[in-house]
């Protein structure tokens, strides 16, 4: 039995035919948009000159904002669901995690 809980609005309905429907048209560009703001930062992480990186920066970011008002109307609508994480596992994550703390310098205190 999947113990897994699903956190999802109501669905919006669409028509189901061999036309794009607005699921179908939202979801592209959330993928689009996903695949562009992976490629922006790769660009980013290489770029050699500053006034270039600001400018793929300041392109990233729009790109960035677009992507999560998708997001935000895709899940709104039902249309992007996403997995409750278990308690556990979160936990064993948190331990994980604090055990690289000690590994910073200055005993794992931020400066």
């Amino acid at each position: 039995m999947d113990n897994q809980q699903k956190i999802q609005n109501p669905k919006t309905q669409v028509p189901e035919t061999p036309e794009m429907n607005d699921r179908d048209l939202a979801n592209d560009l959330l993928s689009m948009e996903k695949y562009m703001t992976a490629s922006y930062n790769t660009a980013m992480n290489e770029a050699s000159h500053e006034a270039l990186y600001r400018d793929l920066l300041s392109i990233f970011t729009e790109t960035q904002n677009q992507q999560r008002k998708l997001y935000e109307l895709m899940f709104k609508r039902g249309w992007y669901s996403l997995e409750a994480a278990e308690q556990q596992k979160l936990q064993q994550s948190y331990q994980q995690h604090q055990g690289y703390a000690s590994q910073f310098p200055y005993g794992g205190q931020v400066q």
